[in-house]
């Protein structure tokens, strides 16, 4: 964790370690992310409820007024611009998403700012892109930035930079971006603030539809009905949020999931809500990157003998043991590696360009020694920049 005692937003001898953190441990976090979604943030027809935003922050105020470091991972952008610009409902093309956006991430920042400064609380807009997830360069300034800004006890206020994003407006992006902005800021524990308070065995309103209290792993979820959709204003649903809670979670972070009203008694450790424990640990950010955050930009397709090497030997992947390659990409780029049906072993950073990985293949590093002369003789994907990827994901 960053920050000792002494630095603005501290810990002060808080829990810095999420493999051990429990939901009765949770007001003793050292940091929280917490993210909201934008059917929390608005009234049913689509414009931003400041009464509702002020209920978030009282809560995020007073857990930051206890010690703990505070980032918010907020939608309500797109939203927050339907009223403004006299929109009926959601916006459904690109275009005008984008320029809902942009009204609103102004008005969403500006309540924000009035309600934390009135308990004292500096806040920043940080805006984000998919871009920033997969970009190793600017992974790494997020990464310093969010630091920096917890550091000087100023709350981060997280959002996509929908007005400019393309493909990346689309279902459930700000819960995986949560999760992801978790491991970036060495989060104690991620919570999902959403329109639902908890994990049903099926759709809240169904007959027979119980609240899943806790989850130690994928046995405790089986059977559940997660299919419902979410909200007319926001684009998430409960498959998205269990997908964010997996990166999370495999990655050593636990994660509440409840409603914003009950956002209160939830940082509080009481039992409401979903929790769900971290079921991995800690990986580098490099590596959850790439696990991930990475867009791949091609793949390598390997024969039985590279894809037991990778898997049980944890080796590097040698050009002997490539058998095709596929797309374009260059020396540098992440890449997925694929066995002879197609499935994804791993994702890595290979070391040359797909132009030049034709004459390489099926190759021992001493033949390509021999033949093409010093600097050809090494790894296509060295194991310090690889990854296992569960077959089938």
């Amino acid at each position: 964790m960053a920050s000792g005692s002494g630095a603005p937003g501290g810990h002060h001898g808080r829990v810095t370690s999420a493999a051990l953190l429990g939901r009765d441990q949770l007001p003793t976090a050292g940091r929280l992310v917490v993210k909201v979604g934008s059917s929390s943030l608005t009234t049913p027809d689509g414009h931003l409820d400041p009464e509702r935003l002020r209920a978030v922050v009282d809560v995020l105020a007073a857990r930051r007024a206890a010690g703990t470091q505070v980032v918010l991972v907020s939608s309500g952008a797109i939203a927050a611009g339907i009223g403004p610009l006299g929109l009926a409902a959601r916006p459904r093309d690109l275009a005008t998403q984008q320029a809902a956006a942009s009204v609103g991430q102004g008005l969403l920042v500006a309540h924000y700012t009035r309600a934390f400064g009135a308990h004292g609380l500096r806040v920043a807009q940080v805006l984000l892109t998919a871009e920033d997830t997969w970009r190793r360069g600017q992974y790494r300034n997020a990464h310093r930035a969010l630091t920096r800004l917890l550091d000087l006890g100023v709350v981060p206020i997280i959002n996509e930079n929908d007005a400019v994003a393309t493909d990346e407006i689309r279902f459930g992006d700000n819960d995986r971006l949560a999760a992801l902005v978790s491991h970036l800021v060495h989060a104690d524990a991620l919570a999902l603030l959403t329109d639902v308070d908890a994990l049903y065995t099926g759709a809240p309103s169904r007959p027979g539809s119980r609240r899943v209290a806790e989850v130690r792993g994928p046995a405790d979820v089986a059977g559940v009905d997660v299919s419902a959709r979410g909200s007319a204003v926001g684009t998430g649903g409960m498959v998205t949020k269990l997908d964010s809670v997996a990166i999370a979670t495999q990655s050593g972070i636990p994660v509440v999931l409840t409603s914003a009203a009950l956002a209160g008694r939830a940082l509080a450790g009481d039992d409401v809500g979903t929790w769900f424990a971290a079921t991995g640990r800690r990986s580098s950010i490099r590596l959850l990157w790439l696990a991930h955050a990475a867009r791949t930009h091609g793949r390598l397709v390997l024969d039985d003998g590279a894809v037991r090497a990778v898997l049980e030997r944890g080796t590097s992947l040698l050009p002997a043991g490539v058998t095709a390659v596929e797309g374009t990409f260059e020396a540098g780029d992440p890449v997925e590696l694929v066995d002879g049906a197609g499935a994804v072993v791993a994702r890595g950073l290979v070391a040359y360009a797909s132009d030049e990985v034709p004459q390489l293949l099926g190759r021992s590093t001493g033949e390509l020694r021999a033949a093409l002369g010093a600097g050809y003789d090494r790894e296509l994907v060295h194991r310090d920049d690889l990854v296992l990827v569960r077959r089938g994901r």
